[in-house]
């Protein structure tokens, strides 16, 4: 573990109020949070184009935002960085009673219910004040695709779902109707709400084709990026801006991008 240390001591380094960097003197958690979540996505970047060299560079990005939240945590003698592990490493243990500690589960569902029973009980342990629902602890924060996975994964454990994916389609159609009734109202607020609506149930369609929908939108955000660089690369070609193009010849363009594609 010498590079752990070293990166410890470079964290400690960079913070020193007197020969430290400026910029790492003047962060604190709040400053440090939309780094974090830069990271963490890049790493989810890395992982999608399978460029594992990159993925190792990520993944060492990411490391860095939790030593320099661990460090912040040491200088107001909160924890440090040895807690942090210490403190995942005792979760992951008290969790896998099967893989630890001899425990039988006779199925994924009571693994699954001993699972969330362990993370009730440790909020409980540490005096807690947030609801106890079933879905209490979904960070609110999340971004709204995987917040809605997770709620719907959640509520799923408890027997509120459907068993079979028919009514889940007819249900996405459902509300594919209302969201036109609601525009043609013209009431935005309404829209919105049935926009809204409409994107949860195709998230809860996803979940029961066994698709993650936040890996499948960017999947698709990175096809449109790739196919409208092509579009736009040809135009170029032709000493053409795309805003001279007609729609027809932009239609045409986006099937070639396609079969480029393919």
């Amino acid at each position: 573990m010498e590079n752990t240390r070293r990166l410890i001591e470079i964290m400690a380094r960079l913070r020193d109020p007197e020969n430290g960097c400026p910029w790492d003197q003047k962060q604190d958690f709040a400053s440090l949070i939309p780094y974090t979540l830069e990271e963490a996505y890049e790493v989810a970047d890395a992982v999608d184009r399978e460029d594992f060299h990159d993925l190792r560079e990520e993944l060492g990005d990411l490391l860095l935002q939790v030593a320099f939240h661990a460090r912040l945590a040491e200088e107001r003698t909160l924890f440090d960085f040895e807690d942090v592990a210490a403190a995942i490493c005792d979760k992951l243990v008290r969790r896998h009673p099967h893989v630890f500690a001899g425990m039988d589960f006779d199925s994924d569902m009571a693994r699954l219910h001993f699972w969330e029973n362990s993370k009730l009980e440790e909020k409980k342990a540490k005096g807690s004040q947030e609801p106890e629902g079933a879905l209490a602890g979904i960070p609110a924060n999340l971004p709204a695709l995987m917040q809605a996975q997770k709620l719907q994964k959640r509520a799923s454990r408890f027997g509120f779902d459907w068993t079979e994916v028919s009514p889940v389609y007819a249900k996405v159609e459902e509300e594919m109707a209302e969201l036109r009734i609601a525009q043609e109202s013209g009431n935005k607020e309404h829209v919105q709400e049935e926009v809204g609506d409409l994107l949860f149930a195709a998230v809860n369609l996803s979940r029961h084709l066994g698709v993650d929908a936040e890996a499948a939108l960017r999947a698709s955000n990175r096809k449109f990026t790739q196919r409208f660089g092509f579009v736009e690369q040809r135009l170029k070609t032709q000493h053409r801006p795309m805003a001279e193009a007609t729609a027809t010849e932009l239609d045409e363009l986006w099937e070639q991008a396609k079969l480029a594609g393919k």
